[in-house]
C-alpha cells in the first residue's frame, strides 16, 4: 500500500495525538470561548516538559543586568519585566508593573509545600507590592533582585521577611486557565486547593 503526502501526515498526526498521555489531556480537553487557537492547544499540553521548560528560560535569565523599566532579553531586565517577558513566552499576556501583575490568577498560600513551578511570588513594604519574582522549584524563585545584584535565583524567604516582605502567590498555571488570554477575557477561577 502506497501512502500520498497527505494520508502520511494525517496518520503521522493520529500516531502523535494516540501517543500522549491521556489523563492530564481530559482534564485540559476544552476549548476556552475568546482564546487563540493554539494558546488553548497549549494549554491542554501543559505538562512536566513545559514547566520544565519554563524553569530552564527563566533560569537562563540568571546572570543578566538589573535595569529598571528594562525588557530586553540577554541585556537587562527589572523584575516585572523578566515575569512580562518569561510569562509571554507561554502565550500569556500580563501588564507591565509587578502590581497589576500582583492581581493575577488564583491566590495561593505562601506554604512551600503547596508551590508550583511558574507560580508568582509577590512582595512589598507595608501594603503595597513593589517586586515579583518566579518560583523554579526546590524552595528557590528567580527575580531581578536589583542594580548592584541583577537576576539571581534567590531560596525563598524565611524568618521575619517571610513574614512582612512576601506578600503572597499567583498561580497562572493550572488544569483550568486562570490568566485572561491576549485577547482580554476575564480570569477564570481554577479548581480549589485543599
Amino acid at each position: 500500500m502506497q501512502l500520498n503526502r497527505h494520508s502520511f501526515v494525517s496518520l503521522f498526526f493520529a500516531a502523535f495525538i494516540a501517543a500522549m498521555p491521556t489523563a492530564d489531556l481530559s482534564a485540559q480537553s476544552s476549548f476556552s470561548k475568546g482564546e487563540k487557537p493554539f494558546a488553548t492547544i497549549s494549554r491542554m499540553l501543559m505538562g512536566a516538559p513545559q514547566r520544565d521548560s519554563l524553569v530552564q528560560l527563566t533560569r537562563n535569565q540568571v546572570g543578566l543586568d538589573y535595569k529598571f523599566g528594562a525588557v530586553t532579553p540577554g541585556q537587562a531586565f527589572d523584575c516585572s519585566g523578566l515575569v512580562q517577558w518569561v510569562m509571554a513566552k507561554f502565550n500569556l499576556d500580563l501588564p507591565r508593573t509587578s502590581r497589576e501583575q500582583a492581581t493575577l490568577g488564583r491566590a495561593i498560600p505562601k506554604d512551600p509545600s503547596k508551590l508550583q513551578v511558574g507560580d508568582l511570588l509577590v512582595f512589598g513594604k507595608g501594603r503595597a507590592v513593589d517586586h515579583i519574582g518566579i518560583y523554579v522549584g526546590d524552595g528557590k524563585y528567580v527575580h531581578a533582585a536589583n542594580s548592584r545584584k541583577g537576576v539571581v535565583e534567590a531560596s525563598l524567604p524565611t524568618g521575619r521577611s517571610a513574614t512582612t516582605w512576601w506578600k503572597g502567590v499567583r498561580r497562572l498555571f493550572d488544569k483550568e486557565p486562570v490568566v485572561p488570554s491576549i485577547l482580554g477575557t476575564a480570569i477564570l477561577p481554577g479548581p480549589t486547593s485543599t
